[in-house]
Parts: structure tokens; sequence; C-alpha cells
């Protein structure tokens, strides 16, 4: 198996590059805890042609195929300035924009439109406060009334939610169905009874805001629902499977940067009389960075390699989230041991890395979760 570029994707690569460089970071503030969400940046990533990567050329996007679209993800991660925007980024592209391409009908291809354009931001709500990988135990319900459906209920910690114009929202049409009876719906942000709340205080990703959505009689033509009635959970899981394999894809490129300064570093920096990286626990906690690196590379691109085969990944998929959740906090705690106390200061940006990587052991499904999905897969 080839894992070099091709000709194509090398330029692609290096345009990329030079966007995010030249164009892309002089508009991003440093990535602190009271940045807001930058929406400026987000249009000019709209306006490159970022947000139509994965969109088939029949839906006005650039049809890249999986592998390129995920090397650019690596790419975006390795030299974008903030890591909570490459987060922010990464996140709204593997879940929102993915429900749309694949499963948005016709009349509802307008939100993708909006989408690409910058024009509009999605969220994507099924997690709740009592409920998140069980699908099943979300309270949120939908009552069809004629030709419409009265939506209410909860979600809790959704990306992007206090700044989104519309989200996909997650409601149980059924009840008595458990996981069966839900179904998803588009519900606009100044639609009646949707309230966005402020967002929530984190301790990291800034940049990417996330909050409460409540929906309180809110009522939204029977059009908004996405696929039929009852295929919620069915949505759900495909998102999913593209979600945990490639939603830390640009974390690869975060790694890649953390294991090339570590390594400058560790050649210039000198202790009793000679570089760091002559100690034998600095040359160690080195390697191990390039090891996983490595290792996170093969998994990601596996699954990237097996959903352009359009087989099955849901046992990859997790394994590839759980190890590069890890895999990314282990990283990120080495790229600032090896600094020792300069890596500690605020203006080192490892902090911010630490904290995004914290953040990744939780989002898109725990890493406990990721690791039942493989026990299941296994037959455990």
């Amino acid at each position: 198996m080839n894992y070099d570029p091709t000709r194509a994707q090398q330029r692609f690569l290096d345009e990329l590059e030079r966007f995010i460089v030249q164009e892309l970071n002089p508009q991003l503030t440093p990535d602190q805890r009271d940045a807001p969400f930058n929406r400026g940046a987000w249009q000019r990533c709209a306006d490159e042609g970022l947000l139509r990567w994965r969109v088939p050329t029949a839906q006005g996007g650039l049809g890249l195929d999986l592998s390129t679209a995920v090397l650019g993800y690596e790419a975006f991660g390795k030299y974008c300035s903030d890591v909570s925007f490459s987060y922010a980024f990464s996140a709204h592209s593997w879940s929102l924009m993915t429900a749309l391409i694949e499963f948005a009908d016709d009349a509802q291809q307008r939100y993708l439109q909006d989408v690409m354009s910058g024009g509009r931001i999605g969220a994507f709500a099924m997690t709740e406060a009592d409920a998140g990988s069980d699908t099943a135990a979300i309270q949120s319900r939908a009552v069809r009334d004629g030709d419409e459906y009265v939506l209410n209920g909860s979600k809790a910690y959704i990306t992007l939610a206090p700044v989104a114009d519309f989200t996909l929202v997650f409601a149980s049409t059924d009840p008595s169905r458990g996981a069966w009876g839900i179904s998803a719906f588009l519900v606009d942000r100044d639609a009646p009874g949707v309230h966005a709340g402020d967002p929530d205080a984190k301790i990291g990703l800034a940049g990417a805001p996330l909050g409460p959505l409540t929906l309180t009689d809110c009522r939204v033509p029977a059009s908004a629902r996405v696929g039929a009635e009852g295929s919620g959970t069915s949505i759900f899981a495909h998102i999913m499977e593209l979600e945990r394999a490639f939603i830390l894809a640009f974390t690869l490129g975060i790694m890649s940067r953390q294991l090339d300064s570590a390594v400058d570093y560790a050649r210039t920096r000198h202790q009793f009389g000679q570089p760091i990286g002559k100690l034998q626990s600095v040359a160690n906690r080195i390697v191990a960075m390039k090891t996983r690196l490595e290792l996170a590379r093969l998994l990601v691109y596996k699954v990237a390699w097996l959903k352009e085969q359009n087989r099955p990944a849901q046992l990859e998929s997790a394994m590839a989230k759980a190890y590069l959740a890890e895999a990314f906090t282990e990283s990120s705690l080495d790229a600032l041991k090896t600094r020792g106390a300069a890596g500690y200061l605020e203006s080192a940006g490892i902090g911010d890395e630490l904290m995004t990587a914290v953040a990744g052991l939780l989002y898109g499904g725990t890493t406990d979760i990721q690791r039942v999905v493989v026990a299941r897969c296994l037959g455990l």
C-alpha cells in the first residue's frame, strides 16, 4: 500500500498550507480562554472552498475522495494557529455536514448550500444531560400534529450551538420503540420555541463554543424531518462511523508539529554540556511521540481506505477514535515535559493543545465507549 500523496494531493496540500499560513492565521487570535468564535475566519474558509471538500460535485462541492479529505484535515491541524478553530472546523464537517450530504432531501439541500457558502453554520444535537452514547435514553420528543411536528426537550454539550443558525435535532417520535423510534429534524435558530443557551465555560477549546439547546413547543414542518420517521438512530450510527474515525484527523497534524518542535528543541537545548536529546529519557519520550503518530495515522488511513471500498468500519473507527484520543493526550504531555518549565508557559501554546487533547477523550463518544464498541464487534 502506497501512503505517499499523489501529485494532485500534494498540490492540494501545498495550496492549503499557503492559504492557512498566509491568509487564515493572520485572522485568528491566540486560542485563549476568552477567545470568541471567529466567524470572519470561518467565512474565509468557506470562500476558499474548504467547506466544499467532501461534498459531491453534483451538490456543488469539490468531490474530494475520502483519503484526500483526511489529508486535508490533518494539514489543517498542522498549520492552523488556533487549535479550537481546527476542532470546530472538523466537528462541523464530520457530523453536521455528513448528515446533509448523505441524508438531506432535495428540498433540504438549501441548508447544505448555505453551509458551503459560509452563510449559515449548523450544529448536531443528539446528546442530552442524561443521554450521550446511550441514544435510546434521550428524552426529547417530537409529536406529529397534521403537517407539523411539535418538539420538546433539552440538548446539552452541543458544539457550536451558541452560534449555530440551525441544528439537526434528534428526538423520539415513538418512545415505545426505544432507539428505533428516534427521528431527526432540521430546526432553525429563529423558530418559535427554540432557545440556545449561553456558551458553557470550559477548560479549553474556547474558540469552539458549546452549550445547551432547549425546545419548548417548537413547531417545525413535516418537511424538516430528515429521512423516514424512526430512522434517526440509523442516520446517527452511519455518521458516527465516519466522525469517530476522522473528527480527530486534525490532531495528527498537531502531533506532527509537536514532534518536529520537540526534536528541534532537544537538539538545541543544552544541559550538562550536551543537547538534551542525548539524554536517554528525553530521547525515549520523543521516540514514543513518533511511534504514536505513525500508529495513529495507520489506523485513520485504514478507515479511509475501508470506506472508499464501501466496506463497514465500525470496529476500526472505534479503535481509531480511542487510540488517537489517548495518543494525542500522551504526546501533548510529552511535548510539554520535553520543554520543561518553558512548556508550561502560555506562550508555548502546548497548554491549549493539551486541553484540546483532553476534550478528545470525551466528545464523539468517550474512549470507554469506544472500547465497548470494539468489544461488541469482537463478540464479547
